[in-house]
């Protein structure tokens, strides 16, 4: 199932408030360690999978990438994304992440940013995303991880005076829907176990070259108080992985 929570205007004016909407990357908290991982971007060809706003790929242009394409299943964040981008070499297509279909070998690089948690199916995007990638290709991504995504309750535990005792880990083997609450009601989400994420790389062709679970930065620790609890349990899993090069 697509779901497009993000044209919904309710889900899509909440969306705008939180951090890394208003402030980019910069108000991203994985973004760090996301950054990273990124390969040399000078004259590659890059493809952003779920680009919401549009901000990896202008960020991938600043690198002197030569060509970026973005794809997202929301018109509203397409429409912000094209407002707040001035560059005839970054293009945006109105598509699900389903549902791409690029000849082989068209990019040098493919990133993701907390995507693939929406999508069913990792499996059939790690063929999709091998078959499109050069020889050599970067396939870098970030997702809720599954620690995160195991419960429909993606919340702490609380005492009676609101204190956050634990996060809770529960039906991890248990892969498939959850429906749970991000800015509004009945968002679905999908879980997996981390070693599925890995194996569906390697089945795919891939060869994983860094894995990541990031906690806040020491900035935001030092800016924002609140964030000390995201160091009591991973929020995010980043992979970097690169299409094997043929031995004949």
């Amino acid at each position: 199932m697509k779901q497009n929570k993000y044209d919904d205007p309710h889900f899509f004016a909440a969306y705008k408030q939180m951090p890394r909407s208003i402030h980019g990357l910069e108000g991203a908290g994985e973004w760090h360690v996301l950054q990273a991982l990124l390969p040399d971007l000078q004259n590659k060809r890059v493809l952003d999978l779920g680009c919401g706003f549009g901000w990896h790929c202008r960020y991938v242009r600043e690198q002197q990438a030569s060509s970026v394409i973005g794809i997202d299943i929301s018109e509203r964040m397409l429409q912000r994304a094209r407002e707040l981008t001035d560059d005839p070499s970054i293009s945006y297509i109105n598509m699900a992440i389903e549902d791409i279909d690029f000849p082989d070998s068209s990019f040098d690089a493919v990133i993701s940013s907390l995507a693939f948690h929406y999508i069913e199916s990792f499996e059939s995007i790690c063929r999709k995303v091998y078959d499109c990638l050069a020889e050599n290709g970067s396939f870098v991504f970030s997702v809720e991880h599954p620690i995160f995504t195991s419960r429909d309750e993606q919340d702490w535990h609380y005492d009676d005076q609101g204190n956050r005792l634990h996060w809770a880990v529960d039906n991890y083997q248990a892969e498939g829907v959850r429906k749970t609450s991000f800015l509004t009601k009945d968002v679905i989400k999908y879980h997996r176990t981390i070693s599925t994420y890995f194996n569906d790389l390697i089945r795919a062709g891939f060869s994983i070259k860094a894995v990541k679970e990031p906690g806040p930065s020491a900035e935001m620790l030092q800016h924002i108080p609140e964030m000390k609890d995201e160091s009591r349990r991973p929020m995010f899993l980043i992979v970097s992985a690169e299409k094997k090069q043929h031995v004949f």
